[in-house]
């Protein structure tokens, strides 16, 4: 499934991997919930517990990539990069 189609199906969780101060000084999605990369680990049994589709962004797409590829490894299968915020943001408008 792509990551449009997920984000048009609905029922998904979207989680922002940026740092705080990037949320006060970018913007943020009022739906996505904020776990930095650095606390992902610590925080894991968080995601585990959302039901669905996962969707990780971050500034660039980078940060979200390896968040996708941590729980890739832990044997999540439903999650997505979602990108940069900006462009996470534009799709999501755009639906």
């Amino acid at each position: 499934m792509s990551l449009e189609d997920v984000l048009k199906a609905g029922n998904y969780h979207l989680i922002d991997v940026r740092e705080p101060l990037e949320l006060e000084m970018d913007g943020n999605i009022e739906e996505a919930q904020n776990i930095p990369l650095g606390e992902l680990e610590d925080r894991k049994q968080e995601v585990f517990n959302l039901a669905g589709p996962i969707v990780f962004f971050c500034r660039s797409g980078n940060r979200s990539g390896k968040a996708v590829d941590y729980f890739k490894s832990e044997g999540l299968t439903e999650v997505y990069n979602g990108g940069g915020y900006k462009d996470i943001k534009e799709t999501l408008d755009n639906l």
